[in-house]
């Protein structure tokens, strides 16, 4: 059992936003521990002052705020003394710039990234308080040795033997307290990595779960199709075919939720008009909704144009709608709202890189259960769902976050018990000027003409092969290639080449947009289709592309590859 702190070991608490000050004394108090809330950095110093075993202050407490005083007494701690600060901070934690500007000014810090688990806060102290309970010892035997030395010095008199048992004591106990430093250093490295491993595990278990239950719908049901056709039956087929692709389909779409949370996703941002996007999806949302809930719709006639990806965003939307149906289980309300929104410093600083600027904004809004705050913490972590088993992958909410992250805006949630929830998603205007919107025409795969020759350039071999053999029956002639070094002699060679199609991640010390450029230079002009399942520098197709070149991701149909060859060739 952990009894109440003494004085000098009680924890100064600075939060100034809300209730948070009275929170964290509750949490800790439940801990055994002994809080005292401060009002601001000045008293704050007061209790440092008068004795305090550590300090846990929010990071906004610093904004605007004169730190001299605090970086002064510091400073002139103790030779024993580095008061432990558990410092709270926004999304991006101790990596974004004012985290580490203020790391570096306050020494011993611990980094508590938002939102944050209550047991996180009360393990960070704990370790911080033991650290602190190990200077307090190292204090006294500092003042042990200094009493030592007085009267070891008194018989120096008496002969070298007092000298050299005052030295041997010295370097024990320098020994000592160098011993107790690495042990602090070690457990407080320990405890974050545990807190990672935790965090992993509970990641890949997820994605285990859900991508064995997705192999087993493909692998099933190829079997069944082996069994059948060994046995020479080929009638009722398609129903196993259906199952096997949309078994492979939830695959795809998992890994492109967890592209989204990680923020490694190609996005392909253009100018979005929100009130047109909406309105088209219009007869899905209402599909997606119980006959109980009412879906109102208020957009903002004068509404800004966003810069995003319009099939991520239409993505979003959807999701945020099926929580909110799934929130009012006996029906209700629900309003999708469009808006412009300035947000100033005062807004962005407590977001992290949030960039001050004009947004637009889409809200989804009901008025069902609601969400304690506990659940808004983790809402946005990967695998995380309240929903029943089966009911829920839990990366609804964590795409949208990624989507949001890598798109430059913000996405934020507002609830209340039995009141209902908001979830507000930001995302940049658009700067540039807005295209004309052009119905788009259906795309078709046509057959090649005569001659038509594509360089396949893939380093999986199932990938090429399939490629391969699609283009072969639409009568293209190819050639294929494992890695970049293998397509160069081709691409210097007088052979035709209407089209090369590339992987973006190539073995061999060469990428496939290095390779396009290298081309480039042998062939002017040649136009270039990029496939890709994940390549980071691609994230942002705009940054990505230059003109005659395209991407899709994969995985894909093979229509939808051969309409795109059809029509760079044709362009």
């Amino acid at each position: 059992m952990i009894h109440a702190a003494t004085a000098p070991e009680r924890i100064v608490v600075l939060a100034p936003l809300g209730r948070d000050s009275q929170v964290a004394i509750a949490l800790l108090g439940e801990a055994g521990y002994q809080g005292v809330a401060a009002h601001d950095l000045d008293a704050l110093c007061d209790y440092l002052q008068a004795g305090a075993g550590m300090a846990v202050i929010a990071e906004e407490a610093f904004n605007g705020a004169d730190m001299t005083p605090l970086v002064a007494f510091l400073e002139q701690q103790p030779a024993w003394s580095d008061l432990p600060i558990v410092l709270i901070t926004h999304h991006g934690g101790p990596d974004h710039p004012p985290s580490m500007r203020l790391g570096k000014q306050l020494g011993n810090v611990t980094f508590l990234e938002r939102p944050f688990h209550p047991a996180a806060l009360v393990s960070l102290v704990s370790t911080a308080i033991r650290g602190r309970r190990r200077q307090y010892e190292a204090r006294d035997r500092l003042h042990d040795l200094s009493e030592s030395r007085q009267r070891l010095q008194s018989a120096l008199d008496a002969g070298r033997e007092g000298e050299e048992r005052l030295r041997q004591l010295n370097e024990t106990l320098e020994q000592q307290v160098q011993e107790r430093t690495a042990q602090v250093l070690q457990n407080e490295e320990a405890l974050r990595q545990s807190q990672k491993m935790e965090a992993v595990g509970q990641l890949t278990g997820g994605i285990a779960h859900d991508f064995n239950n997705m192999l087993t719908g493909i692998i099933g049901s190829l079997e069944l199709m082996r069994r059948r056709l060994s046995r020479g039956k080929t009638q009722d087929l398609d129903n196993l075919i259906d199952l096997g692709i949309t078994s492979a389909n939830r695959a795809a779409g998992l890994t492109h939720r967890l592209l989204a949370f990680s923020r490694r996703q190609s996005l392909d941002s253009q100018p979005v008009e929100m009130n047109r996007l909406v309105l088209a999806m219009d007869e899905l949302l209402q599909r997606s909704l119980d006959e109980s809930i009412r879906l109102d719709m208020h957009l903002d006639p004068a509404l800004w144009v966003a810069e995003a990806d319009p099939h991520q965003l239409e993505s979003a939307l959807l999701n945020l709608v099926i929580n909110a149906r799934d929130a009012m289980p006996n029906g209700g309300d629900l309003v999708v709202e469009t808006s412009n929104h300035t947000l100033d410093e005062t807004f962005t600083q407590q977001q992290g890189t949030l960039a001050v600027g004009d947004y637009v904004r889409l809200s989804v809004r009901d008025n069902g259960c609601g969400m304690p705050q506990s659940v808004i913490n983790r809402a946005f972590d990967p695998f995380f769902t309240t929903k029943p088993i089966g009911q829920g992958t839990g990366l609804g909410l964590s795409m949208i976050y990624g989507f949001s992250k890598q798109s430059r805006g913000h996405v934020a949630i507002e609830s209340q018990i039995g009141k209902g929830t908001t979830v507000n998603l930001y995302l940049p205007r658009f700067k540039g000027d807005t295209p004309a919107i052009s119905p788009q025409a259906v795309e078709e795969a046509h057959r090649a003409r005569s001659g038509e020759t594509v360089l396949v350039v893939e380093d999986d071999s199932a990938v090429r092969l399939l490629v391969c053999e699609v283009l072969r029956e639409l009568g293209y002639a190819y050639i294929e290639a494992a890695e970049a070094s293998g397509a160069l002699p081709v691409l210097n060679s007088p052979q035709r080449i209407d089209l090369l199609v590339s992987d973006v991640g190539l073995p061999g010390g060469m990428n496939g947009r290095q390779l396009a450029e290298i081309g480039r230079q042998l062939r002017p002009g040649l136009k270039v289709l990029f496939v890709t399942g994940y390549a980071e520098h691609a994230a942002v197709r705009g940054g990505f592309l230059d003109t005659g070149m395209q991407m899709i991701t994969k995985p894909f149909t093979f229509d939808r590859l051969t309409a795109k060859v059809r029509e760079m060739i044709e362009n």
